[in-house]
């Protein structure tokens, strides 16, 4: 079976988030943008994949259209080793991180629900998981501007609707106490990511304010993100260190660990170069005795995928589920927590394709293809 076609459409879902939509480059962002890769096989099967992007998208989905497409259309849809040794070699020069991972790992994604569906399985069976029971979420809080009014609100509304464990996005010692006083969090877990604000003598002097206040974990608190040395110059201060969004590959997590600069660490399937890289990082994760706590604050493929990874492959699993609350969604329910739980697919494959009318009332733009020439 040969890779027929690769299409790229985006998705614009209209959300509220318990506050004022955040800017970004200069524009709010009141749509929640899904990247979809649809790939297509000469034996007739339809896989589905998400690649990252946020507010940069168009330039992820220009990265697959121009360059990562034309590398894999008419290649063997099932050798995944061999495509991610020669597609990723090939676009290695544009850089290991950014846009053309993001993109390969969109293929890849949905690579892997066509070979799951190819052999009747779902994608937590063919990694050698159980029939899994509900998964444990995470309500992953976007940030309010150190608005402490909104901080215990969302942090209460969260609590009530089943959450147990509280991520905040606020750069304050007095936003995780408003959120610990909050209604219902006394027996919550806090986690604070501050996205890589800090320098490292800024991330300690923080770091001692917050020793104190229980966290659960303190994500990213040093900038640049690959600063292992300054990430571990935190240790000291007892608070579990997370990182890991932003890291390139098995060996950036390699170099992290080596560094002793975390405790928790977060890849991200549709950023790392696919599920295929995810798997490995998350064995070199059991040998030295990291827990992994996948990002995954997305409503596509790429959530699904960590669904079944994390059921398959993850001791302990917990998912971040953004707290948005979205006017729609074509992968609806499986996006959709209950109860702070999240149920996981059964169905072969990633075991949910989008409802097609929903991708239809909320394209933006038409799709763009690239399909295989036969010689």
């Amino acid at each position: 079976m040969q890779i027929a076609a690769i299409e790229t459409s985006v998705v614009a879902l209209p959300y509220s988030m318990g506050g004022p939509h955040p800017l970004f480059a200069g524009q709010a962002w009141d749509r929640m943008e899904i990247l979809l890769v649809k790939v297509e096989t000469t034996d007739g099967f339809v896989g589905w994949g998400e690649a990252f992007g946020h507010a940069a998208i168009p330039t992820t989905k220009a990265a697959i259209d121009s360059i990562v497409a034309p590398l894999m259309v008419g290649r063997d849809a099932g050798d995944l080793a061999t495509l991610t040794r020669q597609v990723l070699h090939g676009v290695h020069l544009l850089g290991r991180n950014g846009s053309f991972v993001y993109g390969f790992s969109g293929v890849e994604i949905a690579l892997w629900d066509i070979i799951g569906k190819r052999a009747g399985m779902p994608l937590w069976r063919l990694l050698g998981g159980g029939a899994p029971a509900s998964l444990p979420a995470y309500a992953s809080l976007l940030r309010y501007g150190n608005d402490l009014d909104l901080v215990a609100r969302n942090t209460a509304d969260a609590c009530a609707a089943g959450y147990r464990h509280i991520k905040l996005h606020e750069v304050t010692l007095e936003a995780v106490r408003a959120a610990r006083q909050a209604p219902g969090a006394a027996d919550a877990a806090i986690m604070l990511d501050v996205n890589c604000v800090w320098t490292p003598p800024e991330a300690r002097a923080m770091a001692t304010a917050l020793a104190g206040e229980g966290l659960h974990w303190l994500e990213e608190p040093v900038w640049p993100p690959e600063d292992g040395a300054g990430l571990a110059s935190l240790r000291p201060h007892g608070i579990p260190l997370s990182a890991g969004e932003n890291t390139a590959g098995l060996f950036g997590f390699k170099a992290l660990i080596e560094a002793g600069a975390i405790d928790i660490a977060q890849p991200s399937v549709t950023k790392l170069g696919g599920i295929g890289e995810m798997i490995r990082v998350i064995r070199l994760c059991e040998e030295r005795g990291i827990r992994v706590v996948p990002h995954s604050p997305y409503f596509g493929p790429g959530f699904i995928a960590t669904l079944h990874i994390a059921a398959a492959l993850i001791e302990d699993p917990m998912i971040e589920v953004l707290w948005a609350h979205m006017e729609a969604n074509p992968f609806d329910p499986w996006v959709r927590p209950q109860h702070g739980r999240l149920a996981v697919p059964t169905a072969p494959g990633l075991g949910c394709d989008p409802d097609p009318a929903i991708l239809a009332r909320y394209a933006k733009g038409p799709p763009t293809r690239t399909e295989w020439r036969r010689p």
